[in-house]
């Protein structure tokens, strides 16, 4: 539509006419050229030419003279008898009439032509612009952007100052956006009337503006305001409308993307709530029980039992405390890296120091000393929780300890970019099956003879997706497995920053 206007404003009035003129000049100087050589009917045809060139170039008004003129000069220069307007015989008067209404004739054909043509280019130009709209529209995710995208459509489409504004959650038109009462109350009448408001619609016919709705009832994503526009342009209207429907959709889409994203969060937050309550009544029960008959033989029946019974009795009230232990400590640190709102206690560790102390707390459980370590010097610091890293790391210990029988290798490596803990053993390894849940809430190993809950690796992948890393498994050569922890090494500290 800019093009067309652009072309249109380039034809002012004095070149209009200047091209008629020399249409009736060209004409006429060429019928005295052929003068001698063809009919007067011939001659008559190099004016029918020039009436039918102003037709296609010029607008109807100059047409419609042209035409008149091209007869008059015709008769004045050509007709006998020749410079003057008188018509010396019958046959010519009705020869320049017919030829007066012939030219008449192709010039309103060739005008309504003419805007058939314009109308079909802003057509196909509307057409494609709509077709771009969508396609850009498609891989848009927020409303900002679709905001932009629209206000650029608009300003390519119309003339007139356009003004969108977005609503909020409520349905208000957001407050940031300055505008003015008059404007802000017009947005909320077509928002709330689902119509659009303005010259030719039936609605507010004396404002100089569309007021067009983004959206439908019920779904109101905010408003436009097309300005300066006309009455009659019911192809520019129907246009504004096309435009505002796809900007509309796009932004419920938006909004309904995030409303989808909200429930199915919300929906796993209840299921993993769902699944600790199932945790804590199927694997928390066995253990509890455990312990109170071991202290209520303890209590009733002390005096019949012997020192070993005893020691056997206590010795299980102790594994099943830890085991309790155990499991609650991983529950509840599941529940809280799984909490989106939940901020970390980061800062400046040596990965020596996290090491040494989980070596130091596991090596009372190792007394055949079958944990290997090689920690080298140096390491660069890393920014993270040291009590979670501690506790990632003797989970993959203690699982090493429970499942394999021989040595197992815990080593620390770093490179440019990130810092490696890896623990290996020499266990039966995890079956293929169970590989692709290995990480998931209350899976284990079915077939280990172990019991377990299923959740010291399920908090082990949190701890470390929670610290940008990945954990990630693999069959180990020989046999056994592979758990390595990556963690990404930040901008190193300055000097003189403590550890």
């Amino acid at each position: 539509m800019s093009e067309i206007a652009a072309t249109r404003s380039l034809r002012q009035p004095v070149w209009r006419w200047s091209v008629v003129s020399l249409l009736l000049v060209a004409a006429t100087a060429c019928g005295y050229l052929v003068d001698h050589h063809v009919s007067l009917t011939s001659q008559a045809m190099v004016y029918v030419l020039a009436v039918v060139i102003a037709s296609y170039a010029l607008s109807w008004k100059e047409s419609v003279v042209c035409a008149v003129a091209a007869v008059t000069a015709f008769n004045f220069f050509f007709v006998p008898p020749r410079l003057t307007f008188e018509v010396d015989s019958q046959e010519h008067l009705i020869a320049l009439f017919t030829m007066l209404l012939v030219a008449l004739v192709i010039s309103h054909l060739a005008a309504g032509l003419r805007r058939e043509t314009e109308t079909a280019r802003l057509n196909a130009q509307r057409a494609g612009q709509l077709q771009m709209l969508a396609t850009e529209l498609s891989g848009v995710s927020n409303a900002q952007e679709i905001s932009a995208l629209g206000q650029a459509a608009l300003r390519s489409a119309f003339e007139g100052p356009s003004v969108l504004v977005l609503c909020q959650e409520g349905g208000e038109l957001r407050a940031e956006d300055e505008l003015s009462p008059a404007l802000r109350d017009a947005m909320k009448c077509c928002m709330n009337e689902a119509a659009v408001l303005g010259p030719g619609t039936g609605r507010w016919p004396g404002l100089n503006a569309w007021y067009l709705p983004l959206g439908t009832k019920g779904q109101m994503s905010g408003a436009v305001c097309v300005q300066s526009v006309l009455a009659g342009d019911t192809s520019a209207r129907e246009h504004a409308q096309a435009l505002c429907s796809l900007l509309g959709q796009a932004l419920w889409r938006v909004r309904l993307g995030a409303s989808v994203l909200v429930a199915q969060q919300e929906a796993q937050r209840q299921h993993l709530q769902s699944t600790f309550l199932a945790a804590i009544s199927h694997d928390l029960r066995t253990p509890l029980a455990a312990i109170v008959g071991a202290a209520s033989s303890l209590q009733t029946q002390r005096d019949k039992l012997g020192s070993a019974e005893q020691d056997r009795l206590l010795s299980s009230i102790v594994s099943e405390a830890t085991y309790l232990s155990t499991v609650t400590d991983n529950t509840l640190q599941l529940v809280r890296l799984t909490n989106a709102s939940q901020i970390l206690n980061q800062d400046w560790e040596s990965m020596e120091e996290i090491v040494g102390a989980v070596l130091a707390r596991v090596r009372q459980r190792d007394l055949a000393r079958r944990i290997k370590s090689r920690v080298p010097e140096h390491l660069p610091l890393i920014r993270a929780d040291p009590v979670l890293l501690a506790q990632l790391i003797g989970n993959l210990l203690d699982n090493a300890l429970k499942y394999s029988g021989d040595a197992i290798d815990l080593s620390v490596s770093a490179t440019e970019h990130e810092l490696q803990v890896a623990v290996k053993d020499r266990g039966p390894g995890i079956p293929q099956e169970q590989v692709q849940n290995l990480f998931e809430p209350f899976s284990h190993n079915d077939h280990s003879g172990q019991r377990g809950a299923g959740l010291g690796l399920a908090v082990c992948r949190a701890i470390a997706v929670a610290h940008g890393g990945s954990l990630t498994y693999r069959r180990r050569a020989g046999g056994g497995s592979t758990f390595a922890l990556a963690l990404p090494l930040d901008r190193q500290p300055p000097p003189g920053a403590s550890a």
